[in-house]
């Protein structure tokens, strides 16, 4: 059972949030808040395996509250909820340590995949957002990458980092290179660990820098 705190200041939107998770036998709403004060109080109490955090709120923002909750909790995985995909809120909330992007326009299908991956330890992005990502930094590339020497890693490795870099989920991965979730799962821990990045969207964008793609 994921375990799934909301927080965003529009009761009506936590209502709509709140039936969509309940209608899934896998994923329990276990509270609510409509500020990131008491979304950072709450978490501390009903323990949460993922956060849906909106990121304009009175008295703490999203932004704020993602930074110390996961300083409390470095295991809570934050998927930000918002009307607003634009970089002043995103690069912020990566930053905070968000491990997801999605926009509230998003199909409730979406949504509820969001949440899934985000608790198996992945990094769901709307499309837009993630092609925004990439495309900065291919931009930024030859001066992010310069004297920047690549990372050592496996053949086999340096195949899903490419995936990665494409935005693939794990299970994509695993259905292109025929292989099992569960060593997907292990490469991508390996690479992250490796290569000191905090979240898949930096592992995507390492790829992206050192023009590591898909052969």
């Amino acid at each position: 059972m994921i375990r799934v705190l909301l927080a965003d200041d529009q009761d009506l939107v936590r209502a709509g949030l709140r039936m969509l998770c309940e209608s899934q036998a896998d994923i329990e709403v276990v509270g609510e808040a409509s500020n990131g004060a008491q979304a950072l109080r709450l978490t501390s109490h009903v323990l949460p395996d993922v956060v849906l955090m909106d990121l304009q709120m009175p008295t703490m923002d999203g932004i704020t509250a993602t930074r110390l909750i996961l300083q409390a909790r470095p295991a809570t995985r934050i998927l930000v909820l918002t009307t607003f995909d634009d970089d002043e809120h995103l690069y912020p909330a990566l930053a905070g340590g968000a491990c997801g992007f999605l926009t509230k326009d998003a199909a409730p299908a979406q949504l509820l995949d969001g949440i899934r991956r985000a608790a198996a330890g992945e990094s769901p992005y709307s499309g837009a957002v993630l092609r925004r990502l990439i495309d900065s930094a291919i931009q930024a590339k030859t001066t992010q990458a310069s004297g920047e020497p690549e990372p050592e890693m496996t053949p086999r490795e340096r195949e899903v980092l490419a995936f990665v870099g494409m935005g693939m989920s794990n299970n994509e991965i695993a259905a292109h290179l025929g292989i099992g979730l569960t060593t997907v799962k292990t490469h991508v821990a390996r690479l992250m660990e490796r290569t000191e990045v905090r979240n898949r969207v930096h592992l995507a964008l390492l790829a992206v820098r050192h023009h590591i793609t898909h052969q």
